[in-house]
């Protein structure tokens, strides 16, 4: 565990703070940008000064805000970790501030930094909503919002950190092997402070959710068990009461308007060979919501600030990958910029954005592709999959079988895959915390159920499931709240506890059994993890796909229709099914012939045999 202390020890008090707030030896981009705050009138008329071996200051610049100066330094390969003593100097007075230089968190590529991939699972959740294993911060003093209501949608209800940690067994019992947590930075607003997407300090980690030690203890506690950890970061807004939109250091850290504009929410603009400049520009410097600033990218020192703490943020809590919030409204090219320095300093990284767009083409303009004539080349390794959820696995499930719908849809979304550079980058998903939840979607059915879970396991791309699906919650978006409800058993005054077979109903462990076996067999499936995918033209809702190997091969046979079916797999499919004779299912064990009868409303998982 690395110990970080961010006091700074100062000699007089006209300098406050210095992000970022620490750096370490060692790192490729040695050349970091200090940002240097002070308290009183004219603070950058002063000088600055740096005396310590190995470290170059290269320029200090007054910035627009008379209390910042940008402070370039060069850290040297030989350099000692330390606190190095960075002095102003401002009206004859001198301040020093104690700046740490760290020594470097071990076990890049192997113990974190590892990144996320095909054979991964995710499960992605909401720290106030999932458990309270430290009834201590559920209010702390100061912060503006201190409600504490779980019988509201929009109040904090005290889930944090420690309530995750609490139930690292259950998660991996149900074979999750990688943790997404929405947002843990400091989000201080008066209300609605729990979905984590209006970060007001970029440096500190919520107190609500125990903070810095907390959330550092997650991130060990995860990678002891072979687990790992995403990030949620968010570049293209901050919260309104954000330090550095109140306090910003140049003029453009946010985007201005004269009359206030949101974003249209539309992403066609970004790639239309025909769209208005204006169109362009309200999709990607409009505001998110009027509490949620759009940053300005573009400007040097608010790009310079951002690399950084992308940087600072996996070194300092051990992160595995990156999933970026809202990727299409930031500054794409800064992004391709950012992604790239991420990946020099952490080269088995992995990145993922959220793309809720429409059309395959549209989400894969985003992410690394094959197209050649587009004026924008992404550098961003793969994107939340929702075409494959919105156009392929939802209308496979609820919509009737018909030329271009029902299981249709799936199938020629998945077709479409040729424009993406590697489509097993893709994460797959059945809701999240901006959707309607699974099981309400399809209408309760726990047939469609396992179907949906049983493709999301099987299906090419990296899965990710949201906290309570396995436990059949349920709820739509009208509003938000309603998906995002507590996991019964994670608070200690709950009457029943969901986390245990005995606290859950016949339906509740028939669904989260059904997943947490076939999800474990994933596991050590290469085929399913790591395999080539085949998929076969629909025939009267009936829709069969391979995950394959040289060495295994998984036959998914997926009935849609309203009436069983009986194939003989081993003719109908005898290109994947050749030299064959048995088939053992892989939720059941139990071992069928070459015809086999699929009920309605069903996927059969079969591990193929000779």
């Amino acid at each position: 565990m690395i110990v970080c202390c961010w006091i700074f020890t100062v000699s007089q008090s006209f300098a406050q703070d210095i992000y970022p707030v620490n750096w370490w030896v060692g790192m490729k981009w040695n050349k970091v940008q200090l940002l240097v705050h002070g308290t009183s009138a004219q603070f950058n008329k002063g000088t600055v000064s740096i005396n310590y071996p190995g470290i170059k200051l290269l320029k200090t610049t007054p910035l627009d805000n008379e209390r910042y100066f940008a402070v370039d330094i060069e850290i040297s390969p030989e350099t000692n970790p330390g606190n190095v003593p960075v002095q102003i100097t401002h009206q004859k007075k001198t301040d020093t501030v104690w700046w740490p230089l760290y020594k470097r968190r071990e076990g890049r590529g192997t113990q974190f930094a590892r990144g996320v991939r095909s054979p991964d699972f995710i499960y992605l959740l909401m720290p106030d909503r999932f458990s309270n294993g430290d009834y201590g911060n559920d209010r702390v003093p100061g912060m503006l919002d201190q409600s504490l209501n779980r019988d509201s949608l929009y109040e904090r209800h005290g889930g944090d950190i420690q309530g995750v940690i609490n139930h690292l067994d259950y998660l991996q019992e149900l074979g999750v092997t990688t943790l997404w947590l929405t947002p843990v930075l400091e989000n201080d607003l008066p209300a609605v402070t729990t979905h984590g997407y209006a970060v007001t300090n970029e440096y500190k980690v919520d107190p609500r959710y125990g903070g810095e030690q907390a959330y550092e203890a997650l991130s060990d506690s995860l990678h002891k068990r072979g687990m790992k950890l995403i990030e949620d970061a968010v570049f293209n807004h901050v919260g309104i009461n954000n330090i550095f939109y109140m306090d910003p250091p140049v003029k453009g850290w946010v985007h201005h308007w004269s009359d206030y504009t949101n974003t249209s929410y539309k992403d066609q603009p970004l790639m239309d060979p025909y769209a208005a400049q204006m169109d362009k520009d309200t999709t990607s410097n409009g505001w998110f919501t009027p509490l949620m600033p759009d940053i300005n990218q573009s400007d040097p020192y608010v790009a310079n600030f951002l690399i950084q703490h992308a940087i600072w943020y996996i070194e300092r809590f051990g992160i595995d990958g990156v999933r970026i919030d809202t990727y299409l409204y930031n500054d794409l090219a800064f992004m391709n910029r950012c992604n790239s320095a991420v990946k020099e300093e952490y080269p088995h990284i992995t990145i993922f954005g959220e793309t809720w767009v429409h059309g395959v083409i549209d989400q894969s303009y985003f992410c690394e592709n094959n197209y050649i004539n587009v004026p924008f080349k992404s550098n961003l390794p793969g994107t939340t999959d929702f075409q494959e959820l919105l156009y392929g696995i939802l209308p496979a499930l609820n919509d009737k079988f018909e030329w271009t719908g029902g299981v249709n849809k799936l199938y020629s979304t998945t077709a479409q895959d040729f424009v993406y550079k590697n489509p097993m980058n893709e994460v797959i998903f059945l809701d999240n915390h901006d959707l309607p939840r699974f099981y309400s979607v399809i209408g309760e059915n726990i047939n469609k159920y396992k179907m949906g879970i049983g493709w999301l396991l099987t299906f090419r791309g990296i899965p990710q499931l949201y906290y309570g699906t396995e436990i059949l919650m349920k709820g739509f978006t009208n509003p938000d709240g309603y998906v995002r409800m507590d996991f019964k058993g994670g608070w200690k005054e709950d009457q029943v506890n969901k986390f245990t077979p005995e606290g859950r109903t016949v339906d509740e462990n028939t669904a989260f059994n059904y997943l947490k076996t076939l999800a474990n067999f994933r596991k050590k499936s290469p085929a399913l993890t790591i395999g080539k995918l085949m998929q076969y033209v629909p025939q009267d809702g009936l829709y069969t796909y391979f995950r394959y190997t040289n060495d295994q091969t998984i036959m998914c046979i997926m009935n849609t229709g309203a009436a069983a079916k009986t194939i003989d797999w081993s003719k109908t499919y005898n290109e994947r099914t050749k030299g064959f004779s048995k088939a053992r299912d892989i939720i059941t064990n139990e071992e069928k012939g070459n015809t086999v009868q699929v009920p309605a409303e069903s996927l059969f998982i079969f591990e193929l045999e000779k």
